[in-house]
């Protein structure tokens, strides 16, 4: 996992599992998402190798060759979704998510009923336009992580209690279960049902709403003459400073003065069982490396910890070995790229205690025997927040 984390190119594949026929392609190149077709041939022979596979009842799900990792997924069986990236660090957990968030972005936007039950290909070719928004924000370098995590990414405000007030109020007097006030593709505060949403609703529904341009169709609230002529007004103009509070707190995730020790450049909390994350690389952001560079360091590490050491979910033992292999599960590791001595490499430290799980990027003056207790000691700053 190099420090730089060269941006290689991902190549998305839809296609009709019966007839092998192609629905979309959709590539990123350099961490921009565009529409760039493989030749038919590549498309062919990828498809051709999968289906050969479910007719002598193997499942093909990955291969690997020196630059490039592929992944193919079937969705009830009448979707195959096939992604190729030569993006240094993508791991197969990554592309694996990226594929379920894809079909999910599908449903969304299109219906099950239309991607189960194909009756004109060309027609659904047209229908599918309407995710290419969604679907390109996840071929691209977002500043999110709930497409990895397969939680909602949340900021913390300032005045919390007072928009999840006023935020409740507004939902019941609109006559809905499901209301959340987002920024920058963020959750603020959001109602009860909204939270019951499952995955990967919770997860899209911001997704989508970050993805729409500025002209882009979409409802807007309206002021009903005769039955809610000052609804909006009723509940917001109140608390139109606590509003505007929230504004910078998109890429910042934590309120302004919230106590972090000065090593620390990014991190990446989770609450495994909410399904709740917040992830930051504004702290220090004057010191290399750039945002981007630590966004894509610790979704790598993600990766890397989620898919060799820590549980991806929680969730009782279903057997007695199961027992035993939670127990012997680490509840810490670290990374150093480069030399281990202070000042030359940076630092990347996991830390798992019960449903929270605690990722940071620590710059190269800190010391490796530290990289625990500080972790520690930000996991539990951190622990009445989320």
């Amino acid at each position: 996992m190099g420090e730089e984390g060269t941006r290689g190119t991902v190549h998305l594949l839809c296609l009709a599992a019966s007839s092998g026929v192609p629905l979309f392609c959709r590539s990123s190149r350099g961490g921009a998402a565009a529409r760039q077709q493989l030749p038919f041939s590549v498309i062919g022979s990828l498809n051709g190798v999968h289906m050969f596979g479910q007719n002598l009842e193997v499942q093909l799900s990955s291969a690997r060759t020196e630059d490039t990792t592929i992944v193919w997924k079937s969705f009830h069986d009448s979707i195959t979704l096939i992604v190729l990236s030569s993006e240094e660090g993508n791991s197969e957990l990554r592309l694996e998510r990226l594929l379920q968030m894809v079909f999910g972005a599908m449903v969304l936007l299109v219906g099950l009923e239309e991607l189960t039950n194909i009756r004109n290909v060309e027609r659904l070719k047209k229908e599918l336009r309407a995710s290419y928004g969604l679907i390109d924000s996840f071929l691209g370098d977002s500043e999110l992580i709930g497409d990895l995590t397969q939680c909602v990414d949340c900021v913390i405000p300032p005045d919390g209690s007072v928009l999840q007030e006023a935020l409740s109020g507004f939902a019941e007097a609109a006559g809905t279960a499901f209301v959340s006030l987002l920024v920058s593709g963020r959750v603020v505060a959001a109602t009860e049902g909204w939270w019951r949403l499952g995955t990967p609703e919770a997860v899209l529904l911001p997704w989508l709403v970050g993805s729409l341009l500025p002209q882009t169709a979409r409802d807007y609230p309206v002021y009903l003459p005769h039955g809610s002529p000052t609804l909006l007004d009723r509940w917001w103009q109140p608390l139109l400073d606590p509003l505007r509070a929230c504004l910078p707190l998109g890429p910042r995730a934590l309120p302004d003065g919230f106590p972090l020790h000065s090593d620390i450049l990014g991190l990446l909390l989770l609450h495994l069982e909410l399904k709740r994350c917040l992830f930051t690389v504004e702290p220090l952001r004057d010191k290399e490396p750039s945002p981007e560079q630590r966004r894509r360091l610790l979704r790598n590490f993600y990766g890397l910890v989620t898919s060799m050491h820590f549980p991806p979910e929680p969730g009782p033992p279903e057997k007695a070995e199961d027992v035993v292999h939670q127990a012997q599960l680490p509840r810490a590791c670290y990374l150093v790229l480069g030399s281990e001595e202070p000042g030359t490499g940076l630092r990347l430290v996991a830390l798992q205690l019960g449903l929270r799980r605690l990722l940071l990027l620590v710059s190269p003056q800190s010391p490796t025997h530290g990289l625990r207790s500080l972790a520690t000691h930000t996991l539990h700053a951190l622990t009445p927040l989320l």
